[in-house]
């Protein structure tokens, strides 16, 4: 498998390729007032409104560095609905097997999101679920407020 790795402050995070359509250069994003922490706005994605995720912003309480390497990450859930993701230094490839992953002794209730570790020579990288960022109550105020704003 192959996996995109970015960072939240000095830690790496992995996330599956399979689940991301493509990978852009920061854009300029239509913000949305009284969102949600995290939720940076809206992106025109060839025509269609995608809801925009900075994950610096939900996990760190800053938004993403403006940098050469952060990137806007489009996934696509398994009901077909899409959005982006804001990351920094999402720069960098690591080719695993899901067997390779391993449960990490610790978890943390408030981040379900937070997957399985494993490790390469600049050390531990842990895999990240898109979706679940968020409650599904979350994504459907979400969702809707997108089409509102449509």
């Amino acid at each position: 498998m192959l996996f995109l790795i970015f960072q939240l402050g000095q830690d790496r995070y992995a996330l599956d390729a399979r689940e991301l359509l493509e990978i852009l250069p920061l854009a300029q994003i239509k913000r949305l007032p009284h969102a949600p922490t995290g939720i940076a706005g809206l992106l025109d994605y060839h025509g269609v409104l995608l809801p925009v995720i900075d994950l610096s912003a939900l996990t760190l309480g800053r938004s993403a560095a403006e940098r050469i390497s952060t990137r806007m990450i489009v996934v696509e859930m398994a009901n077909g609905r899409r959005f982006a993701l804001i990351a920094e230094r999402a720069n960098e490839l690591l080719q695993r097997e899901a067997t390779d992953f391993t449960e990490p002794e610790v978890t943390v209730d408030a981040a379900p999101y937070l997957g399985s570790v494993t490790r390469d020579a600049r050390g531990i990288v842990q895999w990240i679920t898109p979706q679940k960022l968020f409650s599904p109550a979350v994504y459907e105020s979400l969702f809707h407020q997108m089409e509102v704003a449509a």
